[in-house]
């Protein structure tokens, strides 16, 4: 179980503190049941993933992570110094796997199909590059809740429709907390769905329910 409480979040910038994006975000999300974010533009679904995913923290508030939780998928945990082969080697040994690291290094190789560039800098990476290592890496561990923004979405699209089917075998092992544009991909991994609106969070047991809530609201 992931526990959310009393969550807000709002960014600084040089003009001062901004607006809060997340305003007493309450939640109890089962471990075993796959859940789709939903909102507008600017909800703060993404924000909310950040979050959960640890790679973000609560203004206010605190997260309770009661299982292994993915960081988001297709998102951050790249050093640009470093060739994606290095990135690769740092975050399989931060995850203990010392005794497997070439079986590892080469299932994040193949899945990435970056080529020569695996032994470049990420720096001199594209977007969709850096994307398809960042997905390699997430898929090359083992989490029981898997956090993805936008997963399908990037890359090409072969790699799209790579990406897809290893997140679909993931569904079947472990749960996934998302958002997605394509209204087809929540129904297709999600059951249940959160509606975030106004800064706040509100509970769906059913992903339907949620994305009709939402589209009355926007009528």
């Amino acid at each position: 179980m992931i526990v959310v409480e009393d969550v807000h979040k709002r960014y600084t910038t040089r003009q001062g503190a901004g607006d809060w994006v997340l305003r007493g975000v309450n939640l109890r999300i089962p471990t075993r049941r796959s859940v789709g974010l939903i909102g507008a533009n600017g909800a703060g679904k993404s924000t909310l993933l950040r979050i959960i995913g640890g790679a973000d923290y609560p203004t206010k508030g605190r997260i309770e992570r009661r299982c292994r939780v993915s960081w988001p998928m297709g998102n951050g945990g790249l050093e640009g110094t470093l060739t994606g082969r290095q990135n690769a080697k740092f975050i399989c040994r931060i995850h203990g796997h010392h005794d497997d690291l070439p079986e590892r290094l080469e299932r994040i190789q193949d899945f990435a199909e970056l080529g020569a560039a695996f032994e470049r800098p990420v720096q001199t990476y594209s977007s969709g590059m850096r994307s398809r290592l960042q997905f390699a890496l997430s898929f090359a561990f083992d989490f029981e809740v898997y956090i993805s923004d936008e997963v399908t979405s990037a890359g090409d699209a072969s790699f799209r429709k790579k990406a897809s089917d290893a997140f679909r075998k993931l569904a079947w092992r472990s749960s996934i907390i998302m958002t997605s544009h394509d209204e087809a991909s929540l129904k297709t991994f999600c059951q249940s769905g959160i509606w975030l609106t106004g800064g706040r969070a509100l509970w769906f047991d059913e992903i339907d329910d949620a994305l009709r809530a939402y589209k009355a609201s926007t009528a």
